[in-house]
This record gives structure tokens, sequence and C-alpha cells, in this order.
């Protein structure tokens, strides 16, 4: 049985509204943190001009597989060394707020490594601006995901520019997105 998310659902057409935009010049993107699989398979079928190359840790691989097989998805977990290979934008949904700081860190950096210059990197979730939540609703997201594991929880936008910036990354763009949520952009220097 395929692995459903009702978000995943419900976002894809405000976030692909964006990435057809911004992955208009895009030949090879790589996503990281698939999930389900859902945001991949319509993604992929919806920007034919690009091969979508999905992407998790080990135990997510399969249910990626009910969605979509080709190219098969890639084992990636930012604890360990990205694989090597040639993307010229990358994009993650709902997973800043679920790795810990520093997987972030790596994320980042790993994500730096492999883009050319230009190349871009698309990331969406639930974001706090000035250290404060954007909605009650991000306040109670936030809290819950906090009491289940200390490490995770919503980040401070203004950090995660500064931490794209130290890799090189420059945030070109903001995006509202529905439930609280924002779609941000960056763009790797030359």
């Amino acid at each position: 049985m395929r692995p459903f998310a009702e978000a995943a659902e419900r976002n894809r057409a405000p976030i692909l509204a964006v990435l057809q935009r911004v992955f208009a010049d895009t030949r090879r993107v790589l996503e990281i943190g698939s999930g389900s699989g859902q945001h991949a398979a319509h993604f992929a079928s919806a920007l034919p001009h690009l091969v979508w190359q999905a992407s998790d840790v080990a135990a997510n691989l399969p249910g990626i597989r009910e969605w979509l097989a080709d190219p098969p998805p890639l084992e990636l977990d930012v604890d360990r060394p990205f694989p090597r290979l040639a993307c010229d934008a990358a994009f993650s949904a709902n997973t800043c707020h679920i790795m810990s700081w520093p997987q972030v860190e790596r994320m980042f950096a790993g994500v730096a490594t492999l883009l050319p210059a230009g190349g871009v990197f698309a990331v969406y979730g639930p974001f706090h601006y000035g250290g404060k939540p954007t909605s009650e609703s991000n306040a109670r997201f936030d809290a819950m995901l906090r009491a289940r594991d200390p490490a995770s929880g919503v980040r401070d936008c203004e950090a995660v520019r500064e931490l794209a910036k130290s890799c090189g990354l420059a945030l070109e763009e903001d995006n509202p997105m529905p439930a609280n949520n924002r779609l941000l952009v960056f763009r790797k220097g030359t």
C-alpha cells in the first residue's frame, strides 16, 4: 500500500505554482526528505522537463518506490556524506523543523556542495520570524515538536537565511503558502 500524507495532497498545488517558475530553467532536482513520495510523483509529472530525484533515509525508500520508480529514490541521510549527484536544483519540504539544527546545517552544506553557481534550493515549511511564531497554530505545532524531541522545532527564518548565506546561498524569495507555511527560495552565488 502506498503511504499517504493528507498535508502533501493539500499543499502540492501552491508549492507547484512557485516551483514551475523557479525551476523553469532546471534540468535535475534533488528532493531531500521525500517522505511518502507524493510530492516527488506529483512534481515529476507536472514538470516533465526535469528529472526529479527523490531521496530519504533508507526506511522511507520502499514507500517512495510505491509512488515512483524512475529514477529510483536515493538513500540520503544528512548525518552521512551526501551522494555525488549532478543536479542544478534542490527541494525539501517539512524537514527543517523535524531535524536537529546541526542536521539542518549539514543539509544546507550538502546542498551547497552539489549545486552549481546559479543553482536553486527551495525549502518549504513553517518558520518563525524574529523568534516569534507567525500564528497560534505554528506556536502549538512548535510546542508539540519540542515536547516530542527537544532538538526539533520550527526554525527562525533569519537563522536559516544566515545559515544559507554562510553556505553561499542567498535568499531570493520568501513566498507565503497556505496553513501558515512559507516557500523559501535560495540561489547559489557565482
